[in-house]
């Protein structure tokens, strides 16, 4: 059986972390050794083109005192939270993709020793474009975006790059490659 992996994917805001990962959830859509997590944010669930679980913030507060997250953060006035299933998964032989943030990264590593990081990448043009496009966030949010995402260190550890410039099928198939590398098609244990 191959060894449960945690695929950490992460990128600036508009690198097209959400278009790959709904790509590569309908291609492995049958594989029964992958599962992908849903974030909980504090967020509507019509916003922002995330398959996500929607919180308010009480609600988000009641999870966190329960213990029900894995892993929490803040980003852009929003709070994210990935929920503890994904300890059961990965314990029954399951590799877990999400969605992660860049800041939470080294904690994420601290506490998941079978964690794969993956950066999306994209060029600063067309990342501007996109968020212009998406229209989620005026001027100055966009330059702060633009400011703040180069801004990565990979804390001395490998980290897998995908280019996202081109179309999603190209990307999207690089991302699917990655995650079938090692894994095999038995149900988790």
């Amino acid at each position: 059986m191959a060894r449960a992996r945690l695929f950490y994917v992460i990128g600036a805001s508009g690198s097209g972390k959400d278009s790959l990962l709904r790509h590569a959830r309908e291609q492995l859509s049958g594989h029964r050794n992958i599962v992908f997590a849903h974030r909980y944010i504090t967020r509507p669930h019509d916003a922002g083109g995330e398959n996500h679980i929607a919180l308010n913030d009480a609600e988000f507060d009641a999870r966190l005192a329960g213990g029900l997250f894995a892993m929490h953060w803040s980003s852009h006035g929003l709070r994210y939270g990935i929920g503890k299933e994904i300890n059961l998964w990965l314990a029954k032989g399951c590799s877990v993709v999400l969605n992660g943030s860049r800041e939470y990264l080294g904690r994420a590593m601290l506490n998941y020793h079978e964690l794969t990081p993956v950066l999306v990448e994209v060029a600063p043009a067309i990342l501007r474009q996109r968020l212009q496009a998406r229209g989620r966030e005026s001027s100055e949010e966009i330059e702060r975006r633009l400011t703040h995402a180069p801004v990565f260190h990979t804390m001395n550890r490998s980290i897998n790059c995908i280019r996202n410039d081109a179309d999603i099928a190209t990307a999207g198939r690089a991302l699917v490659e990655l995650l079938l590398a090692g894994q095999e098609q038995d149900a988790c244990a």
